[in-house]
């Protein structure tokens, strides 16, 4: 474990985790990223710095507006943590090295890309198409290989099989997803995938326990379970892969 190196990034991961509610909030409405600068959604008061230091400032506001004290979404602190977490454990895995980031950029494209999804049912183009092709490029610099375009390839054919037999299951989004995880994790793209639609099972089963047939008329956003497996598959894709191989 590379504790020290995994503790400097700490901050710099909390920023970025920072950043990405920016993109959450503005990409998928074609707003710019740089201005206006940040504001309250229900007050229009522009954040002060004291108030935007991630996590922290949303637990000593306890959760409100500074100015017409609105209640913040809690997503903002959350998608904060969960990608400063991420990202500090790719550096604790794999070392100061090219292939950890790789990973932490994957990881902080899955996070916003959950959160997108969770709060608007979309899978932007303008972030997924260009992280696949980056990640395509950079892994196959990284370690030269067919391995990442083949799985590439394969993860989001098997998708998009899906989407013609189901369409109202999936959507193209989920299958541009498809082409990111197989760059990043090559043959192990299978068991994410196989984790994430598995998971995506268990809310999709509550609500048809629920609502019966009208549960067919709920979405359930794919891409977070997705990403949960995606992330799974990164720290543990080969055991797992070698676990269920060995069976055989």
């Amino acid at each position: 474990m590379n504790v020290a190196a995994a503790a400097l990034v700490l901050a710099p991961a909390l920023a970025l985790g920072s950043f990405l509610n920016v993109v959450v909030a503005r990409v998928p409405a074609r707003r710019s990223l740089l201005r206006p600068p940040s504001s309250c959604g229900s007050c229009s008061q522009e954040i002060l710095w004291r108030d935007n230091i991630p996590v922290l400032s949303y637990l000593l506001l306890k959760g409100r507006c500074r100015h017409c004290e609105a209640p913040i979404p809690i997503f903002y602190p959350l998608v904060e943590f969960v990608a400063a977490a991420l990202i500090v454990a790719c550096v604790a895995v794999f070392g100061p090295t090219s292939e950890a980031a790789l990973a932490a950029g994957f990881c902080a494209v899955l996070v916003t890309l959950s959160a997108i999804d969770v709060q608007l049912r979309i899978v932007p183009n303008r972030i997924v198409v260009p992280a696949a092709a980056v990640a395509l490029v950079v892994h196959t610099a990284i370690a030269p290989s067919a391995e990442w375009l083949l799985a590439a390839l394969a993860a989001a054919g098997f998708l998009f099989a899906v989407v013609l037999v189901y369409p109202k299951g999936l959507g193209m989004g989920d299958v541009k997803l498809a082409l990111l995880l197989g760059a990043v994790l090559g043959a192990s793209v299978s068991v994410a995938l196989m984790l994430g639609l598995f998971a995506a099972l268990v809310p999709a089963v509550v609500l048809v326990s629920r609502h019966g047939t009208d549960a067919r008329k709920m979405g359930v956003p794919l891409v977070p379970f997705l990403a949960l497996g995606a992330v799974v598959t990164l720290f543990l894709g080969e055991w797992i892969l070698d676990a269920y191989l060995g069976l055989f």
